[in-house]
């Protein structure tokens, strides 16, 4: 076969790329461009138009260097496009950042079900805004009524601009099993949720693989782009999903994978979907993997957390480093127990969410809002090194909770990506918990637009996706395994203390 390339939208929520991969899946190319949100009377809209107009021109740029034959598509989660006659958007594409108000929340399970009910039906908790789909959509049934009636197709975002290349329908399972609301994971179905709000003949009746092919472009595309004609596109893929394809592929073992940024998302392949009692009414849910298998997944906003207080710190000592694991220093306050981060910035979401958000300092509490606008800061706050040492303490044990419910077992293997992978006193402090396990960092560039490769390789060539593990490389840290005392006392002191 002779040379090729693969074209990638990766379409983040800030970031929207198109990498070139050769057919040994390395980027030889990569452009990106940050489209803002548009707001329209306390409404977020994605700027879609502009992003389409974005693709083409680089597409015509990238055309004439590149001999591209596949695209494939990875996609942020929680959007969805409702689209007329003519492929174009019938109702204007609300982002799921959009906050709809408490009474449109009482609503949507007045009319689809009790919340608990349906997280066991449909593996999707509670979010808030508009991050259920589910919920997007019977926001934009009510506020655009007339438009909505016009929709001839519901379809998810990598499925969206699959459309637009190649006028083709289908939806796939990553993204429909991802905290949609959508689909029925015992009937393996779109849900009750679905009928209930009327959209059943508006969603995909097929369901395809990710790296099937979904077409090849349209004429029009073609012209406009400059690309083949016979340029084939993939049904596409859910990014977080994207990001763990590699790794279901090339690794062997059980595997957890804690892939940690503004959220972090701890993903475990299982063999059945069940909840605990306990995880009910937690943000703890199941997706679908590229393979179709269920992942059992726990998430929390860490970055958001550890960033909202690094910035405090850094603003009181006037610094911006980031100090090494002072195993001593975390000892101590282990041991004192008297030291604490309680979650979470953002109420109502993570595996706390019923959790005020404060810091204790022996015998004082102090609330967010006063630390937030300065009004009080807590003591060990003056002390840098120390203030950062109880936030990680904070998020190992959100994580630790977050491992436990995704369910890790005894000597399984666990991978961190992101940024905390940086964070050396965050994975010594994990090491500690779970010392049967070992744990990896890896350095997975692109991770979710890597992923997209594999599945547009696989396409172009008509492959066995897990014959491409060969393609596969990911560089692994092995993390030195932490030895603290009482740190499960601690721990305990911590969700006493929620």
């Amino acid at each position: 076969m002779k040379n090729y390339c693969i074209a990638v939208l990766d379409i983040g929520k800030t970031n929207k790329k198109i990498l070139i991969y050769d057919q040994d899946l390395k980027i030889v190319d990569e452009k990106f461009i940050r489209i803002p949100e548009i707001e329209e009377d306390n409404v977020q809209y994605d700027d879609v138009e502009s992003l389409k107009s974005w693709i083409l021109s680089t597409f015509s740029e990238l055309s004439g260097k590149y001999d591209i034959r596949a695209i494939a598509t990875s996609a942020h989660g929680a959007t969805y496009s409702l689209v007329g006659e003519e492929g174009n958007h019938a109702v204007p594409q609300v982002a799921y950042t959009t906050d709809p108000g408490e009474a449109l929340q009482k609503q949507f399970y007045n009319l689809c079900g009790d919340p608990i009910a349906l997280q066991s039906s449909t593996a999707t908790p509670n979010f808030n805004l508009l991050i259920n789909p589910a919920k997007g959509i019977y926001f934009s049934q009510q506020k655009f009524p007339e438009q909505f009636a016009q929709a001839k197709h519901l379809l998810f975002y990598p499925q969206f601009f699959g459309h637009w290349l190649t006028g083709e329908v289908c939806a796939d399972p990553t993204y429909a099993g991802n905290h949609t609301y959508l689909w029925d994971f015992e009937q393996s179905d779109w849900s009750q949720v679905a009928d209930k709000l009327h959209i059943r003949n508006l969603l995909p009746k097929v369901i395809k693989n990710p790296w099937d092919v979904m077409g090849t472009i349209k004429p029009e595309i073609a012209l406009q782009t400059g690309l083949h004609g016979d340029t084939l596109v993939t049904v596409g893929i859910h990014d977080s999903n994207a990001s763990m394809l590699p790794y279901l592929i090339s690794e062997q073992s059980p595997f957890l994978l804690n892939s940690t940024g503004t959220w972090c998302v701890i993903m475990n392949e299982k063999d059945q979907v069940r909840f605990e009692k306990d995880e009910l009414g937690k943000v703890v849910f199941y997706n679908l993997n590229a393979f179709g298998r269920p992942v059992k997944t726990a998430i929390f906003l860490g970055g958001m957390e550890f960033e909202f207080y690094a910035e405090i710190l850094q603003k009181i000592h006037k610094r911006t480093d980031f100090p090494a694991f002072n195993e001593q220093l975390v000892q101590q306050i282990i041991d004192d127990k008297t030291k604490f981060i309680l979650p979470s910035v953002a109420k109502g979401i993570g595996q706390f969410p019923e959790s005020e958000a404060r810091v204790v300092d022996g015998d004082q509490v102090y609330a967010l809002e006063d630390i937030r606008s300065g009004r009080l800061i807590p003591g060990f706050f003056h002390h840098y090194e120390e203030a950062l040492a109880v936030l990680n303490l904070s998020l190992a044990i959100q994580t630790k909770v977050s491992f436990d419910r995704a369910g890790i077992t005894p000597g399984m293997n666990v991978f961190t990506e992101g940024g905390f992978a940086k964070n050396d006193s965050y994975n010594a402090l994990l090491t500690a918990f779970y010392p049967d396990s070992q744990f990896f960092l890896t350095d997975l560039k692109q991770a979710s637009a890597f992923g997209a490769a594999i599945t547009g390789k696989a396409a172009y060539e008509q492959a066995d996706v897990q014959s491409l593990a060969k393609f596969i490389r990911i560089d692994k840290k092995q993390v030195k395994a932490g030895h603290l005392e009482n740190l499960n006392k601690y721990y305990e002191r911590f969700i006493s203390l929620i």
